[in-house]
């Protein structure tokens, strides 16, 4: 409330509103709010990770850096992805996976102009992490176990699995934020969700920070390291009691993290949907050993967090990439791939947007993802009708409507009652083999001219609805209704005409 004074949550979410909906500006206190908050929020044990924030900051410089030096939006949005695509690459040390989280999340056109910026980008801030930090990662792991073409079912089902995981994944996040948003207070929200926060991670220590150093155990295989200094601790005896435990955290996780954001945490889904991957890996793998199938612990937990990625984030590619990388060689990159397909198809059946922008699509504030359609809805009704239409009533005569002829720029004519109440058109066609009839002007009446159009648009339709109208009547206008009321015209021209206007301002290229 004091210091981050817009949070942005896990913060990917808030670069990508700042390029749908606010020309690419990111405020400049997110220079330095996200990060610190992050690093406080995860210090004091906050079930969050560090890689969101810090790709917001980074995503805020190439924003901030843009604005100071007037570039277009263009440019901008192209220096925050570079940023974006330059911080993922330095926390993970992997330049190819900071390169394809910019084109898959971040949603930058695939031309050669975005490209090789994002090369330059992602490349030197992989390198600056190498000299800076040396070799240290944040994941360590040696791949000891090569991976057989006969277990590669065993993977598919690892990746189904993961997938239905990260439905469970992004719907109870937005449930639990949803009900923690109707808390008014910011104190009863901290008190709340702190409180079950400190008792979930009382009881299950492992859910406690980003969950690195426990992820890094598992891929070494000492996993029982979970129940130490826990109520659990004599659990490890029992291979019943390691499943129920290690599935609690599974499922918990996703609720601790919630939970830190809803009392005010700042930091990032990355880190927890790694955790949760890594988790989910290793209990298929403790299965199939005790029921005699013999697989590699480490290799199920590396393409469980793969997985994991993939179905959260909706960001495949990045996914397998980002292990890849990881592990310092491709050995697991055919399971990696079908299990990444897997859980992102699956998830996507289920839930159309990831995790990040699934509550942007909601108020329709995303342009970054399928641009075409997020057009459509962003444009409204009201805005397009035009009202130099002269409009008749029915029972007017024919020499009434000539006389409004002479006065009319259009060749369509509505007719309306005395409430403005729509009744049908006049086409100037279907009247031009009369108009200078002049015995039929006092004994015609309008209504004996009008028809009443298979089609009409109410200003509550989306536009896309709209422009499926027109696609298939083959139509050119519409007449535009409120709750009956004639308001005016829609034309096909115009809806195009300001789609192509809006498109080219949210085109990269």
């Amino acid at each position: 409330k004091y210091v981050n004074k817009r949070p942005v949550g896990h913060g990917i979410p808030g670069v990508l509103f700042s390029i749908s909906k606010n020309n690419g500006i990111i405020r400049s206190h997110n220079l330095y709010s996200s990060i610190i908050t992050s690093a406080l929020t995860v210090g004091f044990g906050g079930s969050v990770g560090l890689e969101g924030p810090t790709v917001a900051t980074g995503g805020a410089i190439g924003s901030n850096i843009g604005k100071a030096f007037k570039l277009s939006y263009k440019e901008i949005t192209l220096l925050i992805s570079c940023a974006c695509a330059g911080a993922l690459s330095a926390i993970f040390k992997a330049p190819i996976a900071g390169i394809v989280f910019a084109l898959e999340v971040i949603a930058l056109d695939l031309t050669m102009w975005a490209v090789v910026p994002l090369l330059i980008a992602s490349a030197t801030a992989a390198l600056t992490s190498y000299l800076l930090l040396g070799q240290n990662v944040l994941y360590q792991f040696d791949l000891t176990e090569q991976f057989h073409m006969g277990q590669i079912h065993w993977y598919l089902m690892l990746g189904a699995g993961v997938g239905l995981l990260s439905v469970y994944f992004t719907k109870s996040y937005i449930r639990i934020s949803g009900f923690f948003e109707k808390i008014g207070s910011p104190w009863k929200r901290l008190l709340l969700a702190g409180g079950v926060l400190g008792v979930i991670i009382f009881f299950f220590p492992p859910l406690y920070g980003e969950g690195y150093e426990v992820v890094n155990q598992e891929l070494r295989g000492e996993y029982l390291h979970l129940f130490e200094n826990t109520f659990f601790e004599g659990w490890d005896q029992s291979f019943a009691l390691v499943i129920i435990y290690i599935l609690a955290i599974i499922f918990i996780k996703v609720i601790a993290t919630t939970l830190t954001f809803a009392a005010g945490g700042i930091g990032g889904i990355f880190a927890p949907t790694l955790f949760m991957g890594a988790n989910t890996g290793l209990l298929f793998g403790l299965v199939l050993n005790q029921l005699g199938v013999d697989v590699s612990l480490s290799n199920m937990t590396l393409v469980g967090m793969g997985a994991m990625i993939a179905g959260v984030v909706h960001a495949p590619l990045t996914a397998i990439f980002l292990i890849a990388e990881i592990t310092g060689g491709y050995e697991l990159f055919f399971p990696l791939m079908l299990a990444a397909t897997i859980s992102y198809g699956t998830a996507r059946y289920f839930v159309k947007n990831s995790v990040y922008t699934v509550q942007l699509a909601k108020r329709v504030e995303l342009m970054t993802h399928h641009k075409d359609r997020n057009i459509l809805l962003m444009m409204k009704v009201t805005d397009l009708i035009e009202t130099n239409f002269k409009t008749v009533r029915p029972d007017q005569s024919l020499r009434d409507l000539v006389q409004v002829i002479t006065t009319s720029s259009r060749n369509i004519y509505p007719v309306v009652d005395e409430q403005n109440k729509f009744q049908g058109i006049v086409k100037l066609d279907d009247i031009r083999h009369i108009m200078f009839n002049q015995e039929m002007y006092d004994v015609t009446r309008i209504s004996d001219l009008m028809v009443t159009p298979e089609w009409t648009v109410d200003t509550n339709e989306q536009m896309e609805e709209v422009a499926r109208k027109f696609t298939e009547s083959g139509r050119y206008n519409f007449p535009v209704l409120q709750k009956g009321k004639y308001l005016g015209f829609v034309s096909r021209a115009r809806v195009f005409s300001s789609y192509r206007e809006m498109l080219k301002h949210f085109s990269e290229d």
